[in-house]
């Protein structure tokens, strides 16, 4: 989907107005160039009433600093050592941060405060070792939060918390993120990084579920050292109660868009739970199944079919629907007298290929079938039929194993399918 496609963004309106997204911007991306495309981003989102909050990160700016001050800076990320040299660094690289981001904001037509809702106390000793300055969330004022977000106002927060006293401590801007989430319940939190999204032994991550994450994580040396930070806060966000996190490329042009409003996204989607079902098709998604199959169609992989033909056997259909958008379709044609059943029209969205939902659909209409007490299953492909073989353990059959009517139609259509034929035990 492209962000700008109007009807695409109009699906989501209704789940997303006046939820609460939380921003996570690293300091790096807010000086890059693509920023100011990532607030009129944000733009939208407020348009739309999603509420918006905004953390930032400093590293970036802390690090230049100490290289133009020609000081060694005890700490970049706020989880190691700060030392009062490096305090004041962050001090300086976060009020220009978050200046920057109050007059992109402003440029916006979009009302934003800086806010001081971290309350926070020293990290401390820990193995014998002091942190100093080095702070974590004790708590966020979330009266204050709302009340700013109940007006339309944007809040931003640098990554600073502070105590009853006044004293100011370096926080770092994932754990403030998630803290804030939290204590908001947010229905997402999108993390706008330098980084493509997690990486995985080489691979990206695009959709997890955060208890394998967990899993993962427990294989510390799996990940470098940024991605771990990422991911482990992705996951404690989710175990803390947000129901989506997205790690997403801020050098990407209306990526922030493109992550929210289609279901392919552009980075990683770390969700709480299981987010995925399969469901009886509807009218109303027709036009998604000729959408799903058009290209299939165009290469011959699939059979062409009518919307008044898919209309006439709508009950055979069903969808595989990711946060409740069609990624995937098949059918289950009953031949009754003959007790046999047809696998059809199985497609994936090619942006969720390899992730195992062609083998679950496989199943599923298996599943249906023996329900029915049906005694075989077919299947007809001229591409995928090595897929049917391997995955859904069919093997190769002839025409006389299709229905009369089914035969019928196949020796009519000149397509010359390989027919596969699947025998069903009936169900214990």
């Amino acid at each position: 989907m492209k962000p700008t496609d109007l009807r695409g963004i109009l699906q989501y309106i209704p789940r997303f107005r006046e939820k609460t997204f939380i921003l996570s911007i690293d300091g790096a991306i807010v000086t890059d160039e693509n920023f100011a495309n990532i607030l009129l981003d944000v733009a939208v989102l407020r348009s739309l009433s999603i509420r918006v909050v905004i953390v930032h990160g400093a590293a970036a700016q802390i690090k230049t600093l100490a290289e133009q001050q020609k000081v060694k800076a005890s700490d970049l990320d706020g989880s190691g050592i700060t030392d009062a040299e490096t305090l004041k660094l962050a001090l300086t690289a976060a009020n220009r941060l978050t200046h920057e981001i109050l007059e992109g904001l402003s440029a916006n037509d979009l009302r934003a405060v800086s806010t001081n809702a971290i309350t926070a106390h020293p990290l401390g000793i820990l193995h014998g070792v002091d942190h100093q300055f080095t702070g974590k969330v004790e708590r966020v004022d979330t009266e204050m939060l709302q009340a700013l977000l109940v007006q339309g106002v944007v809040p931003v927060i640098p990554p600073l918390g502070f105590d009853g006293d006044g004293r100011t401590y370096r926080v770092n801007s994932d754990h403030v993120a998630v803290a804030v989430a939290e204590a908001l319940k947010a229905t997402k939190l999108i993390s706008i990084t330098p980084l493509d999204g997690l990486i995985h032994q080489g691979q990206m991550i695009r959709q997890m579920l955060a208890s394998d994450l967990d899993k993962l994580l427990a294989h510390k040396n799996e990940f470098a050292p940024e991605i771990f930070s990422r991911a482990s806060y992705a996951a404690a966000a989710c175990r803390a109660g947000v129901p989506r996190v997205h790690i997403i490329n801020g050098r990407v042009d209306e990526g922030l868009l493109a992550e929210v409003f289609s279901n392919e996204g552009i980075g990683t989607l770390i969700y709480a739970n299981e987010y995925q079902q399969v469901r009886r098709a509807l009218r109303k998604d027709i036009r998604s199944i000729l959408l799903l199959t058009k290209n299939s169609v165009a290469t011959d992989e699939l059979v062409k079919r009518t919307r008044a033909g898919i209309e006439k056997q709508l009950g055979d259909y069903y969808i595989f629907e990711i946060d409740k958008n069609p990624v995937a379709c098949v059918a289950l044609h009953v031949y009754t007298e003959q007790n046999k059943g047809e696998l059809a029209c199985l497609y994936v969205n090619a942006s969720h290929e390899n992730q195992g939902i062609g083998r679950k659909l496989i199943q599923f209409v298996e599943n249906k079938a023996r329900e029915q007490g049906l005694s075989e299953l077919l299947t007809l492909s001229t591409q995928a039929f090595t897929y049917f073989q391997s995955k859904g353990g069919f093997v190769e059959g002839t025409s006389e194993d299709l229905p009369p009517a089914r035969r019928e139609k196949y020796e009519a259509s000149g397509r010359n399918s390989k027919v596969l034929v699947k025998k069903l035990a009936k169900p214990a």
